[in-house]
């Protein structure tokens, strides 16, 4: 059976597309190709097709691919009642029940909460030299309070002799 279809020509990041007829059962970058029926590059939205060669395959039961048969569709080749074009793009989600729009009404209630309490207090640097402060002075108070236990440690005159423990 043969297969109209596009086969990817140009550089990388800049593609280009022949038309062409070719057996069903190859890869368009392999194979023999039965018919070259023209170019289309989707960059400039421009393409040259060969109605009547095209016309000729499809009336001979050569079936084109979907976005062939758009491309058809838009150059104004008729195309016959058994082909069919898909024109509703089909996205498969993964995980649909992580939309938003599927939550349960609750969820929405829990997240409103955090973006109001984000809202009222932006972060600014004011805000962070005021947390830098408040850390600073509890370092500061932290390290006042271990000076005094480190001074009673130590000796308090030189002349007088260490107490020994046994």
């Amino acid at each position: 059976m043969l297969a109209i279809r596009m086969q990817r020509t140009g550089r990388k990041g800049h593609a280009n597309f022949r038309v062409i007829v070719q057996d069903s059962h190859r890869s368009p970058t392999s194979g023999k190709v039965v018919a070259l029926l023209g170019n289309y590059d989707p960059h400039t939205k421009a393409s040259s097709l060969e109605k009547e060669k095209a016309d000729f395959y499809l009336k001979n039961g050569a079936q084109p691919s979907n976005r062939v048969a758009l491309l058809f569709k838009q150059e104004g080749i008729k195309l016959p009642k058994w082909v069919e074009i898909d024109t509703k793009k089909q996205g498969k989600l993964r995980h649909e029940e992580k939309l938003r729009k599927n939550r349960p009404a609750g969820a929405e209630a829990l997240e409103k909460p955090a973006e109001e309490a984000s809202e009222a207090q932006p972060f600014t640097s004011d805000g962070l030299d005021e947390a830098q402060s408040s850390t600073s002075d509890e370092v500061d108070s932290a390290a006042e309070s271990a000076k005094p236990e480190q001074e009673s440690e130590a000796p308090t005159e030189e002349g007088e002799p260490e107490p020994e423990t046994a």
